[in-house]
């Protein structure tokens, strides 16, 4: 890593504009210091970019390599595996047959589809879409081989894949939680094959891809030239590791195997927030933030990743830590708008999509996104030289982040567990640290000081933090 480019971003972290900008060369600079920081920080081996405000296009960039042993570098229209960015298309055929009239979000999916587990009978569409169904996962990672129950490697049908779960307990109890489970999907695209009478992939190609012109998107094997195509890598004993896609059988391409470039990602975004594929009134309703049976906010609407960025509502999803795409808007769709997609190829620490957004979010408009800024000042700081001084960074911390006094505790706590995932436990040690530091008294501080110590063997340590912990725990529990 550069110290100067880290200087420069941390400078201009502090130095932000109120308003959000237009593209500039100034921003072109920060966009390309933070993707050249991306990849040296955390050993990527492409990565192709494309950021909108308002429709207007803000950056474009791609660097390094879709394939390290040919040395082929990645451009704009490079290919990626896209993996679960797939669910999108499924959740905009969904939303299309509700708009029609033609499907009820609160009704049973067995509506629709008779044949469903017994167990699942009563389950809605709208659960199965936002991932609050309960189902369990239709199969299981024995040694990276995907292997359904009952079978020795993915059920051959669908109806298979159903039948291998008719008797397997629930995740929880349906809309109390969520979580992420390709088995939504696999009920989705059985509903929509169900109304369409087509194979899946050929109801996609006639009501997005086509219409959109997206010809270089498409679900399952490759389908453009190999040399387009950019291998995909996982990262192994500090090195990259080609990894061979996943043989999806058909049935399976509501939740992945979506091959796209940026670009013709980016164009299924903007048709999206322009009302082409769903009526923008349609969407404002169906992209409501939504409560779980126990009070919670769930974590999914309409099948996006839901959630607030300042004053933006934020909707994302991921395709298998490599890749992003992330939409936000303040009051509705027809107003402030910002598009990100992130795409690479894999990174030596696997870093998360989502970490990636957010350091490009950091340098387009600081003060817009300031949960996304204190993620990436934080990120910067773990990787600081010991021994430096915090101070300066504490005071921008309680003053001048942005994020609200009362959030701040668990802000600064997320990003080192984001830290401690993308980077090791080590670095994000400096960030709870840190938090202890802000929030004395908080319980939950100093159990994530605590559980940063244990990972890395401080056992000690660990057991006097976790002490520490109860206690304040208690104490707040006794306060009238």
């Amino acid at each position: 890593m550069h110290r100067q480019i880290v200087a420069a971003l941390f400078c201009v972290l502090v130095a932000v504009p109120l308003a959000a900008p237009a593209a500039s060369p100034e921003l072109k600079t920060r966009l390309d210091a933070q993707l050249k920081l991306n990849r040296e920080r955390y050993g990527i081996a492409g990565q192709a970019v494309l950021i909108r405000h308002n429709g207007q296009l803000v950056y474009q960039a791609s660097n390094g390599e879709k394939d390290i042993e040919r040395h082929a570098p990645v451009s704009t229209d490079t290919v990626f595996n896209a993996y679960s960015l797939a669910k999108l298309l499924a959740s905009v055929l969904v939303m299309q047959l509700v708009e029609q009239g033609r499907v009820e979000l609160d009704a049973p999916a067995s509506r629709y589809l008779p044949d469903l587990p017994v167990a699942w009978k009563a389950i809605s569409v709208r659960h199965f879409l936002e991932h609050s169904s309960g189902v369990p996962e239709y199969f299981e990672n024995h040694e990276g081989a995907l292997v359904s129950k009952g079978h020795a490697g993915l059920a051959p049908t669908l109806e298979a894949a159903f039948a291998g779960l008719a008797d397997a307990p629930m995740q929880f109890a349906t809309g109390s939680s969520n979580r992420y489970t390709q088995t939504n999907f696999l009920v989705l695209t059985a509903l929509l094959q169900a109304h369409y009478r087509q194979p899946y992939a050929a109801i996609v190609r006639q009501r997005i891809l086509k219409p959109l012109g997206l010809r270089n998107t498409w679900l399952g094997p490759a389908g453009v030239p190999a040399a387009r195509l950019a291998t995909a890598y996982i990262g192994k004993d500090g090195a990259l590791q080609r990894e061979d896609d996943v043989a999806w059988p058909a049935y399976a391409l509501g939740h992945a195997s979506l091959h796209t470039t940026v670009g013709e990602l980016d164009r299924f975004l903007q048709a999206l927030a322009a009302g082409k594929l769903v009526r923008r009134a349609t969407l404002q309703t169906l992209l409501q933030p939504r409560k779980l049976s126990t009070g919670r906010d769930s974590g999914f609407v309409s099948g996006w990743e839901f959630g607030q960025s300042g004053d933006y509502r934020q909707m994302s999803h991921d395709g298998g830590t490599r890749v992003r795409a992330r939409l936000l808007f303040k009051d509705s769709l027809a107003g402030d708008t910002w598009t990100f997609v992130y795409f690479t190829n894999g990174s030596v620490r696997n870093v998360w999509s989502r970490t990636l957004v957010d350091s490009t979010m950091a340098q387009v408009a600081p003060r817009l996104f300031p949960r996304e800024t204190l993620s990436e000042r934080l990120f910067t700081h773990a990787l600081a030289d010991d021994g430096a001084d915090d101070t300066a960074l504490k005071t921008w911390l309680r003053d001048g982040s942005g994020v609200a006094s009362e959030e701040l505790e668990r802000a600064i706590n997320g990003a080192g567990y984001a830290i401690r995932e993308n980077l090791g436990a080590r670095p994000a040690l400096k960030v709870f640290t840190l938090n202890t530091a802000l929030h004395p008294e908080s319980a939950n501080a100093w159990d994530s000081l605590a559980e940063c110590h244990a990972a890395l063997g401080d056992a000690a340590i660990a057991a006097e933090l976790y002490a520490k912990s109860r206690q304040l725990a208690e104490a707040a529990k006794a306060k009238p």
